[in-house]
């Protein structure tokens, strides 16, 4: 059977970009050996206020093996409520979702907030093309605005919860305090370099009474117009392979919270930082 040459080369170019595509796939995923699908890890929630730490509600984090776009893919949602009693003083109400295929390449990301009277939402379509990571970026502003965004980058793109995943599966074996990692990061409307910090080990007692050995670092970003890199949450994980979060230090724009473990279930490994 012949076949005409126009056939040809366009069968030709499609194994050529379905190639290229796999290629920058494989650039941007990482070897996942810190967790598994089911695993459920729950927080109590602490806010600062007039220099009293009162409780300000809970936080959830699930990791579900699900599918994205007809394929296999990792779901993880963060959620995070207020209580009655800090709602008079401030509302906080966010739900963060991401989907990362089964080699952790980020494929979508999605923020909704309500912080005090503000309600935004953040969104990051992720696709790959040849040697780009093409992003689609989507904000719904406080004032009920939507703006979209195409952004095209030839390193890989992380958001908040893809890049805490990968995170997740570092080896820290041979940092060094002070040591700092770089981040690509996108959310609705921007992308900025982030940094990881790691400063450390520090001993942390749960709020399920058990004390862990835990790895310190600093999740940075530099705010519009400042020199500088800023806080934003301070990490403290597992120092075992699990590296699940014991404590989160937030540094928010009202003020700062704390959220201490509460409960694990689903875990990949076993939890050796147990402090006996």
């Amino acid at each position: 059977m012949k076949t005409d040459k126009p056939f040809k080369r366009y069968l030709l170019a499609l194994m050529l970009l379905v190639s290229l595509t796999s290629q920058l796939n494989a650039q941007c995923t990482f070897k996942n050996t810190a967790f598994k699908s089911g695993e459920f890890l729950y927080y109590n929630l602490y806010y600062n206020w007039k220099f009293v730490w009162v409780k300000a509600g809970s936080a959830s984090m699930s990791t579900v093996m699900s599918r994205y776009k007809g394929k296999p893919a990792y779901r993880t949602s963060l959620t995070t409520r207020g209580n009655n009693k800090v709602d008079e003083m401030f509302v906080l109400r966010d739900t963060l979702l991401a989907y990362v295929s089964d080699g952790l390449a980020p494929l979508y990301y999605r923020k909704g907030a309500r912080e005090g009277k503000r309600y935004y939402v953040d969104e990051v379509f992720y696709s790959y093309d040849g040697n780009n990571v093409n992003l689609r970026q989507h904000e719904l502003h406080a004032s009920g605005n939507h703006t979209w965004k195409n952004t095209t980058s030839n390193e890989c793109m992380y958001d908040m919860v893809s890049s805490f995943l990968r995170a997740r599966n570092y080896d820290p074996t041979g940092w060094n305090k002070g040591q700092v990692i770089k981040i690509p990061i996108a959310d609705g409307d921007d992308t900025k370099t982030a940094l990881l910090k790691y400063r450390g080990k520090s001993n942390i007692k749960a709020d399920n009474g058990v004390k862990y050995r835990c790895l310190v670092l600093s999740y940075m970003e530099k705010e519009e117009g400042q020199k500088d890199y800023k806080e934003i949450v301070r990490f403290y994980v597992t120092d075992d392979s699990n590296h699940i979060p014991v404590r989160l230090d937030m540094f928010l724009r009202f003020g700062s919270a704390k959220a201490f473990l509460v409960s694990m279930k689903g875990n990949k490994n076993p939890v050796t930082a147990v402090v006996k």
